[in-house]
């Protein structure tokens, strides 16, 4: 059966320690790249491919802003969000879908209850339903819809591999990352999820994120502008205590984390990390990236050891912290 890299594919990214003890270990593959877009150093199998799962977002949300609909600040940050289903997030998704009178019942991803904690917990005291607008995707969806209504494409069919929306997306993925997928499959929010290799990957998260605002081309301005808009709104890409507001609040990079272990992250000047943690966990795959940024020389070690606390990477032992999620490479 086809398939992303092996374990023997694959080097230790992080472990586990609890009280001086590795009682886990985090193997995967990643790739750095220089701002030049050169790779300064390659970590397993970069070539076979894999998933991207939300890491796919930035490449989507450029598609649908080249397909007629104008998204800046807020908007183009929840348009690539994984959101974590605040009132704030909902009241984003809301507003898209208010843009052409769009029902909320038009939205392909599934219900949800927000992961948010005290979101959560409001939901459940209310005794309110599970809905399409909690869903962390649902950002993504509403700007999808409302390419569709933009160029009088179906909405019903939105999903569909064929449809105009998602082979404009695809045709998106491969300018950026210079290759055709690998395979296709559902992605869990329900919209095709295409398979590249970490390089390509890498490389078209790069070319976004270092688009430039004046750039003739329309493809490279509206990335530039949703680059711009997720480091200007870092809140609406994930939430309150979410790695990626994290990350991009406090050290100023451009992060997207993805389902089953995957990162992209690009420091200010230009240098991205793609990885993907094989086991599919994405307690340390924050940490890595930062790691292999501080190691390329594009953060300071230090800025990320003075956010680390944020990125709840504590071992607990009842009540005492005893240990941590640290990256090893």
């Amino acid at each position: 059966m086809a398939g992303t890299f092996s374990v023997t594919d694959s080097v230790e990214l992080a472990v586990v320690e609890r009280s001086g003890f590795i009682e886990s270990r985090h193997a995967g593959s990643a790739v750095v790249l220089s701002p030049e877009g050169e790779v300064m150093r390659a970590l397993g199998d970069v070539v076979t491919p894999i998933f991207p799962r939300s890491c796919l977002k930035p490449f989507q949300a450029v598609a649908v802003m080249t397909s007629g609909v104008t998204l800046r600040g807020e908007d183009a940050a929840i348009a690539t969000a994984s959101h974590s289903g605040t009132a704030a997030h909902v009241a984003l998704v809301r507003r898209l879908l208010e843009r052409e009178s769009l029902p909320e019942s038009a939205l392909g991803c599934p219900p949800a209850a927000p992961s948010d904690q005290v979101a959560r917990e409001q939901l459940i005291r209310s005794g309110g339903p599970r809905e399409r607008v909690y869903m962390n995707c649902s950002g993504k969806h509403s700007a999808m819809l409302l390419a569709c209504v933009a160029n009088e494409w179906p909405l019903e069919s939105y999903l569909e591999l064929d449809h105009p929306l998602q082979k404009r997306v695809l045709d998106v993925i491969e300018r950026f990352t210079g290759e055709r997928p690998a395979a296709t499959a559902i992605d869990g929010c329900g919209a095709p999820v295409h398979a590249i290799s970490l390089g390509g990957l890498g490389r078209g998260i790069q070319k976004i994120t270092t688009a430039a605002a004046g750039s003739p081309f329309a493809l490279y301005r509206e990335a530039a502008a949703l680059t711009e808009s997720v480091r200007e709104h870092a809140w609406a890409v994930g939430g309150p205590g979410q790695p990626d507001t994290v990350a991009v609040e406090r050290l100023g990079v451009f992060a997207k984390i993805g389902a089953e272990g995957v990162m992209v992250m690009t420091a200010p000047d230009g240098t991205t990390v793609a990885l993907k943690v094989l086991d599919g966990s994405a307690r340390a795959s924050t940490i890595i990236a930062l790691r292999l940024l501080a190691q390329s020389g594009a953060i300071d070690h230090e800025a990320i050891d003075a956010v680390q606390t944020e990125l709840d990477l504590w071992v607990m032992g009842g009540e005492q912290r005893v240990g941590t999620i640290r990256a090893t490479v």
